[in-house]
């Protein structure tokens, strides 16, 4: 799962890290339709410290069938770019590459916690780590990044289209009944319909599905213990 230094060098200014999107962004594989049936699934999740100027990067590899955590990696680091609202993704590559990379099971799909498609210049971090890896990527974003939507249906499994600019950009899925939906977008290597289909087979009992949940755990407990050592 090698990347190239270019893909994950950071840029020096806004100006070149939206010329890198721009560059990549034709890379995308926005059919797919990826795999229907992963026997492994991987959660990408990065916490910050209050300051923000520490961060934990964590994987968690899910067996897809059982959702038990198979393997899992921690990186902590410094951000490696400024806050910029739509490059958010600078900031969390290299530590979330250092992290799969650390993997001894290579997961045959990357669940983001964040966008891939939804993202102003329809490059967001999913489509970023799909790009960069060559890896089936999908974002789950608990909050939209962009887009306007009608609320789906009450019940788990209904959806509705998230729109931006006249452009299906992802899906407002409900995962269970009468919470809040999450916003699912193709990050690389997957189709809409797929995309969806994993999201729900990963939310059996809860709001966020359990990539997200478990790899949460697992960068914040990391953030924890690399604040306060003992």
């Amino acid at each position: 799962m090698a990347s190239t230094p270019r893909d994950v060098a950071t840029p020096g200014s806004v100006a070149e890290a939206v010329a890198v999107q721009e560059e990549l962004r034709p890379l995308v594989d926005l059919v797919g339709p990826g795999p229907s049936a992963p026997e492994t699934v991987a959660g990408l999740d990065v916490a910050y410290s209050q300051g923000g100027d520490l961060l934990a990067a964590a994987v968690t590899v899910l067996d897809a069938r059982t959702l038990v955590v198979v393997d899992s990696a921690v990186c902590v680091g410094r951000p490696a770019f400024d806050y910029v609202p739509g490059l958010f993704a600078f900031r969390e590559l290299p530590a979330l590459l250092s992290a799969l990379d650390r993997l001894a099971t290579i997961p045959d799909l990357l669940v983001c916690d964040g966008h891939g498609l939804a993202h102003p210049r329809r490059f967001g971090l999913a489509c970023h780590l799909g790009v960069v890896t060559g890896l089936p990527a999908i974002g789950v974003g608990k909050t939209p990044l962009v887009g306007t939507w009608d609320p789906p249906a009450a019940e788990r499994g209904a959806w509705s289209p998230l729109l931006d600019g006249g452009d299906v950009v992802g899906r407002v899925l409900r995962t269970q009944d009468g919470v809040k939906p999450v916003f699912v977008s193709v990050g690389h290597r997957m189709s809409l319909e797929n995309a969806t289909a994993q999201v729900l087979a990963l939310t059996p009992r809860f709001r966020l599905p359990e990539t997200t949940r478990t790899s949460d755990r697992l960068c914040r407990d990391a953030l924890s213990r690399a604040e306060h050592p003992h």
